[in-house]
């Protein structure tokens, strides 16, 4: 009895001395940066799954925009080979390659959205426009899901940087993440300038 007694008191010490060193806070703020990953992950899946019908309907007009058709759908196929797990949040190289992957698809999207610029008859199909307002609408999906993102990892950083809780970060294996970068970040939202070649 008087053994059972003890391991009540050593196992609430322990509890009482895990909550005063964050502990808990480390995992509720892991769960938080995994739930924010998981909805940037969904929109880019939600992007990808929009390219095919995409730039099936632009070649019906412009077929022989091969090479801009060609740049989608390999940078599509890229961006969807990546593994894109709950680990890659702890492997900086890892969520590098993937956040160059998702910026090498923005960049060729607005490509081929410049390209449909010179195709009247294209603006005005009726799944061309339906499949333009669910794309940027999802590029708004995208842009709060990452916001919510790096707010996540902001909170989750601070806790593992700071002192007492760095030990805890330290003793447990709570490394820093890795955020995204706004390098580059202008020149892929910013449509490339398209040349009439002097037609109006």
């Amino acid at each position: 009895m008087r053994k059972t007694f003890v391991r009540w008191i050593a196992l609430g010490l322990l509890t009482a001395t895990l909550s005063g060193c964050g502990y808990n806070d480390f995992q509720t703020k892991d769960e938080a940066t995994k739930a924010a990953w998981g909805e940037v992950v969904n929109q880019y899946q939600r992007r990808a799954d929009l390219i095919p019908n995409l730039v099936n309907t632009v070649k019906g007009y412009a077929s022989h925009e091969r090479e801009t058709l060609e740049a989608v759908t390999a940078a599509r196929s890229r961006a969807t080979s990546i593994q894109v797990t709950p680990e890659v949040l702890n492997d900086p190289a890892a969520f590098q390659k993937f956040q160059q992957a998702q910026g090498e698809l923005s960049s060729a999207l607005s490509r081929l959205m410049a390209v449909s610029e010179r195709y009247p008859d294209l603006k005005a199909d009726t799944s061309f426009r339906d499949l333009q307002s669910q794309l940027e609408g999802t590029e708004n999906r995208i842009t709060v899901a990452r916001q919510r993102y790096i707010t996540s990892v902001q909170d989750y950083n601070v806790l593992a940087r700071r002192f007492p809780t760095n030990l805890t970060a330290m003793m447990f294996g709570y490394d820093v993440k890795p955020s995204f970068t706004v390098e580059n970040e202008k020149a892929i939202s910013t449509a490339p300038t398209v040349d009439f070649g002097g037609k109006k």
